[in-house]
């Protein structure tokens, strides 16, 4: 990928024991209740910090949240962009997107869920959304380079990639419900079904 469109650089950040110990734990409550459903003080309790504390790091708990956030969102996107294949062919750049995706999400599972299972659209900020938006318009990107050299369905890039996110998505919450195990396997055949059902296959 061009310099143009990496990902925007991750800020200097705070790297405290407190500190630390407050986006742990407002990561854990916002994951189990929700952004509504936590309080303030709550996060003290679980960080085991005085709320003054939280305070002096955080604005207030939209600032909190966003920080997460981008934390988080810039992590995966970090992962994704160093592990790219900028010269393979779409197929085994589909796969290494895919693969690190799901190395990702097993190895930070509330991150994931955080960041991608979660509705943010409430109190995302500016800079939030431009990171969010980032990782899309890499996505869109890779799906109007791999279309262009007839390796996926002529479709709206836009719609092609949310359908393959999606189903990304699908499998990661079927594993955390129970429903099916993921292991080297099931992740390889679930990313070649996906593959299979975007790509554009030639006529007789």
């Amino acid at each position: 990928m061009k310099d143009s469109e990496a990902v925007p650089q991750k800020r200097s950040e705070p790297t405290t024991g407190k500190y630390e110990s407050i986006l742990t734990a407002a990561l854990s409550l916002f994951v189990t209740r929700g952004y509504y459903g936590t309080a303030v003080p709550a996060v003290a309790r679980e960080a085991k910090v005085a709320a003054g504390t939280i305070y002096h790091h955080f604005k207030n708990k939209d600032a909190l949240v966003n920080t997460l956030f981008r934390k988080w969102k810039l992590a995966i996107a970090e992962r994704i962009y160093t592990k790219f294949p900028t010269g393979a062919e779409p197929r085994e750049q589909f796969r290494s997107m895919w693969m690190e995706m799901a190395a990702f999400a097993l190895e930070h599972p509330r991150a994931f869920a955080f960041i991608e299972l979660h509705h943010h659209a409430s109190y995302l900020d500016d800079e939030s959304r431009a990171v969010d938006a980032s990782l899309k318009a890499f996505g869109v990107k890779f799906v109007e380079r791999a279309q262009e050299l007839k390796a996926l369905k002529p479709m709206p890039a836009i719609l092609l990639m949310e359908l393959m996110f999606g189903a990304f998505n699908g499998m990661i919450r079927a594993h955390w419900e129970g429903r099916i195990v993921l292991d080297d396997d099931t992740i390889a055949a679930a990313e070649a079904a996906c593959w299979d059902a975007v790509r554009l296959i030639p006529p007789n």
